[in-house]
């Protein structure tokens, strides 16, 4: 099969599936509490900050949009025909509802393409993806202490601000039109939140594509990408958006407001930290436990049982994308 065939249709089916996977964990609260706003205003706004995170980074790195992300991540001195299987599957995952890691899925096989060869055995690949020392080991240590990071500090922001604020969040949310005020702060903060995200995880998208683009390269993948975004905007976020949906007073502005301000202060945390490519979708995932259970400590608004249900099935959603990342790797083992 042509390298450049591959290449494309494995980025095309990146941009979708991880479009229509990860933009939930960032804007899914945006779309639920702005449900009456037209899809197109809340599309125009997302896509001018990722046209500015983009071009940003393309000019200040020198044409790597990832912000260094993919500097340990090879790039294929030969497309084979696998490379589409990770977006491809993720993309038949996501049309379920399951918020699955792309940055398993999808650079797991980046990171150990290469090295694959009819000599390359199943026991050398499952070294090779938990070698503590490697990018895939790195990939799941960051990943695994997001969530628990996220967990922790949102759990212990709710058990401080339920009682007061979110209780009143609670008590007082009919659905009626939001204040000014709160409508620019939460605008804001999806904004922080978005620009923060795109940083870490348009590395999933561009792992396909040459580590430096030219501009006319850019343009066409950017153009690619706000289409498929579009596409997620007017489907209303699409069945990733029930992992969102389902948990305590989302539709109110003012609790989306302060989920987007923790979750972009972690993500901030781990730009800064190093530029190893992580899972936000752990993040996002423990975030929303850490604040269910914090709820449930202070002001009981749901059964514990119930939370506990729902925490682990989010986390078996989530271990899901790792799951099938190794299988992956492990059935290319076998056909190669």
């Amino acid at each position: 099969m042509d390298s450049s065939f591959v290449m494309m249709t494995g980025f095309a089916l990146a941009a979708y599936s991880v479009v229509a996977n990860d933009v939930i964990q960032t804007l899914g609260t945006f779309l639920s509490s702005n449900s009456r706003r037209p899809w197109w205003v809340l599309w125009l706004y997302a896509s001018s900050i990722l046209l500015l995170v983009v071009l940003y980074g393309w000019y200040t790195h020198g044409g790597d949009v990832s912000y260094g992300r993919l500097a340990k991540v090879p790039f294929p001195t030969n497309y084979a025909w696998w490379y589409i299987l990770p977006p491809a599957v993720l993309l038949i995952i996501t049309r379920f509802g399951y918020p699955v890691s792309t940055t398993f899925m999808i650079i797991t096989i980046f990171s150990l393409g290469n090295t694959i060869t009819e000599q390359t055995t199943v026991s050398q690949m499952i070294a090779g993806i938990f070698d503590p020392n490697a990018l895939i080991g790195k990939m799941i240590m960051k990943s695994l202490s997001g969530y628990l990071l996220a967990l922790v500090l949102a759990f212990l922001v709710y058990v401080i601000i339920s009682k007061s604020i979110e209780s009143f969040f609670i008590n007082t949310y009919k659905g009626d039109p939001p204040s000014t005020y709160w409508v620019m702060a939460q605008w804001l903060s999806t904004g922080f939140l978005w620009s923060m995200w795109l940083i870490q995880d348009m590395a999933n998208i561009f792992a396909y594509l040459p580590r430096k683009l030219s501009f006319s390269q850019l343009s066409g993948a950017l153009i690619t990408i706000l289409t498929l975004q579009a596409i997620t905007f007017y489907s209303k976020g699409g069945a990733i958006q029930r992992v969102v949906t389902t948990k305590t007073n989302i539709g109110d502005i003012r609790s989306a407001t302060i989920i987007d301000f923790i979750y972009g202060l972690i993500l901030l945390f781990f730009k800064e930290y190093n530029n190893v490519p992580m899972s936000t979708t752990w993040v996002f995932v423990g975030l929303l436990a850490g604040r269910e259970l914090g709820i449930v400590f202070s002001i009981s608004q749901r059964p514990l049982h119930e939370v506990r249900r729902m925490m682990t099935q989010d986390l078996f959603k989530v271990f899901l994308g790792l799951l099938v990342s190794i299988l992956l790797v492990l059935l290319i083992v076998q056909l190669n």
